[in-house]
C-alpha cells in the first residue's frame, strides 16, 4: 500500500496541539518531555514538564540536583522509576558526554531509562535523524490501516511493526512525520470512538473497509492484578514522627513512607494493633491510638492497593531502627507516594 505521508503531515499541521516542547529542537527538552509523557497523560504532564524546565533549564542543572528533590519534583505523576533513571541518565550525560546531549540513535538509547521507542523519538525529533517511532499509538494507526492482527505485546508483534514502521518512514521531514503519526492516533484514529468520518486515511483502512476497527490492535495478553494491604503507623512524639526512604526495588523506590506493615488481606483494626510485627517495635501499653483513617485505595496498572494510616501518639522517645525523626512541620519537605500524600492533606498535617 502507499501509504500517504504528505497527507498525514499536512492533517498535523493543521491539527497538532500547541504544546511547548514541539516549539524547541533541544535533545534535553525533548527528552524530557517523552519520559515525563509515558503512561501520562498530556494535561498532568505538561506541568511537570514546565517545571522541571524552569527548574533545571539545562542536563547540568539537573545532574547536579539532590535526588530527594527531583523526588520531590515528580511527586504524584507516578512511575518514579522514570525519575530517578531521568537522574541518572542527567549524571551519565555530563560525565561521560561532557554535558552535552549525545546525538546519535544508539548513544541515546545508551541513558538509562532510555527504550527503542523514546530513543528514536529524540534521535528523530531533535535530530531529524531516519529514525522510526512505534508507540501505542502507532500500533493502533498501523494495525488498522494494514488490518494486522498480530498481537502488540509480543516479540514478533514487535518486529512486524517496527519493520513496517521503518518501510513507511519518508526520506523528507522524519520529525514532522514521526510527530504526525503518533498524534494521528492520540486525536483522530482513537482507542475508543475514532473519527472515521472525518479520517485522511479512511480510503485507505482496511479496519474501516471490514468493520474491525474496535477489534485492532490485539493484545495476547491480560495484565495479572494483586491486591495488596498496606497498614501505616504515624508514630508521635513531641511533634515529631518517623520515617524513611523506601529502597526496595518495588512502588514507590526512593520516596519516603511511615512505619509499614503489609498483609496478605485485609485485617480488622484490633487484629493490626495485635500483630506480632507490630509489638516488635513498640509496646501497646506505651502508646495511645489517636486515629485510624478511613481506606485509601489506589489504582495501578498491575496493583490495586488499600491503604490504612494509624496516627499512635508515643508517651516516651523510641527508636526505629533505619528511621529518621522529622518534625511533622516539616513533613511538607519530602517526597511522599500521592497516596500518603493525599492523607496527610487530610489530617492537616501537610497544605
Amino acid at each position: 500500500m502507499d501509504f500517504p505521508a504528505k497527507s498525514l503531515i499536512k492533517w498535523y499541521k493543521s491539527h497538532k496541539r500547541n504544546l511547548p516542547w514541539r516549539q524547541t529542537t533541544d535533545p534535553y527538552k525533548i527528552w524530557l518531555s517523552e519520559v515525563i509523557m509515558q503512561q501520562t497523560q498530556v494535561v498532568q504532564g505538561l506541568n511537570y514538564w514546565l517545571k522541571f524546565t524552569e527548574k533545571y533549564p539545562k542536563v547540568q542543572d539537573l545532574a547536579k540536583a539532590p535526588a530527594d528533590e527531583v523526588m520531590k519534583m515528580w511527586q504524584g505523576l507516578g512511575y518514579y522509576s522514570r525519575a530517578r533513571n531521568l537522574h541518572e541518565a542527567a549524571k551519565f550525560i555530563v560525565k561521560e558526554h561532557n554535558s552535552v546531549f549525545p546525538h546519535t540513535y544508539i548513544s541515546i538509547r545508551e541513558l538509562k531509562g532510555v527504550g527503542d521507542y523514546t530513543a528514536a523519538a529524540i534521535a528523530s525529533i531533535a535530530y531529524n535523524l531516519p529514525h522510526a517511532v512505534v508507540d501505542g499509538n502507532v500500533y493502533r494507526v498501523l494495525s488498522r490501516v494494514f488490518g494486522i492482527d498480530t498481537p502488540i505485546d509480543t516479540g514478533e508483534g514487535k518486529k512486524e511493526f517496527q519493520k513496517l514502521a521503518d518501510s513507511l518512514l519518508p526520506k523528507k521531514e522524519v520529525a514532522t512525520y514521526n510527530q504526525a503519526l503518533m498524534e494521528f492516533g492520540a486525536l483522530q484514529c482513537r482507542p475508543a470512538n475514532p473519527d472515521c468520518e472525518n479520517c485522511v486515511l479512511s480510503d485507505k483502512c482496511w479496519a474501516l473497509a471490514n468493520m474491525k476497527v474496535d477489534k485492532l490492535p490485539v493484545k495476547s495478553k491480560k495484565t495479572k492484578v494483586s491486591n495488596r494491604y498496606l497498614n501505616y503507623f504515624v508514630f508521635i512524639h513531641n511533634k515529631h514522627t518517623y520515617i524513611k526512604k523506601r529502597d526496595k526495588k518495588d512502588i514507590w523506590q526512593g520516596l519516603y513512607e511511615f512505619y509499614l506493615i503489609e498483609q496478605l488481606k485485609k485485617e480488622p483494626v484490633d487484629e493490626v494493633l495485635k500483630s506480632a510485627e507490630l509489638k516488635k517495635v513498640i509496646a501497646l501499653k506505651n502508646v495511645t491510638v489517636k486515629n485510624v483513617s478511613h481506606e485509601y485505595k489506589h489504582i495501578l496498572s498491575h496493583q490495586h492497593l488499600y491503604a490504612r494510616f494509624f496516627t499512635v501518639e508515643l508517651k516516651n522517645a523510641t527508636e526505629l531502627k533505619g528511621y529518621k525523626k522529622v518534625k511533622l512541620s516539616e513533613l511538607h519537605k519530602y517526597a511522599f507516594p500521592r497516596l500518603m500524600e493525599k492523607h496527610l492533606k487530610d489530617r492537616g498535617m501537610i497544605k
